[in-house]
């Protein structure tokens, strides 16, 4: 599927593992992004369960050593994720469901605003054309923001 970019202006979703990549391990794929959200030209929309996710996730085994290692704490993530996400309500349950049911969240998200869904998952990105149906495109990445 051919990768397309986003327009300035447009809504974004973003997967818990994208914004690890974006405020943890700075991943340089995630630079567009990055650059995107501090200039205001995305605008990422998420809701409280997916922020509770994030603070979830910061606690795991895996990750506490990575955040030490990068000297952040899971407040410096989290207030990073403050200062970029605009807060909505919870989406209804998408016409499409995702075989990941932790993912479900961003799906109905991005089809209820017809938003970007960034995602590395291999569940959300096996529903590319059936999101795209929706009015909602899911890739790995952007290379960077149309304006």
């Amino acid at each position: 599927m051919e990768i397309q970019q986003p327009q300035a202006g447009d809504r974004v979703v973003l997967d818990t593992n994208i914004v690890l990549d974006l405020f943890v391990f700075n991943d340089v794929a995630t630079a567009p992004l990055q650059q995107a959200l501090q200039d205001g030209t995305l605008d990422w929309i998420s809701t409280q369960s997916m922020r509770a996710e994030l603070e979830r996730v910061l606690a795991y085994p895996q990750i506490v050593p990575r955040l030490a290692f990068y000297q952040l704490t899971a407040g410096d993530v989290l207030t990073a994720f403050d200062q970029h996400a605009r807060m909505v309500e919870a989406a209804v349950r998408a016409p499409v469901s995702c075989s990941d049911a932790d993912d479900q969240i961003f799906i109905d998200l991005a089809v209820a605003h017809q938003a970007w869904l960034l995602s590395k998952d291999l569940a959300v990105l096996s529903m590319q054309k059936r999101l795209l149906a929706l009015g909602t495109r899911a890739q790995t990445a952007i290379k960077s923001v149309a304006i």
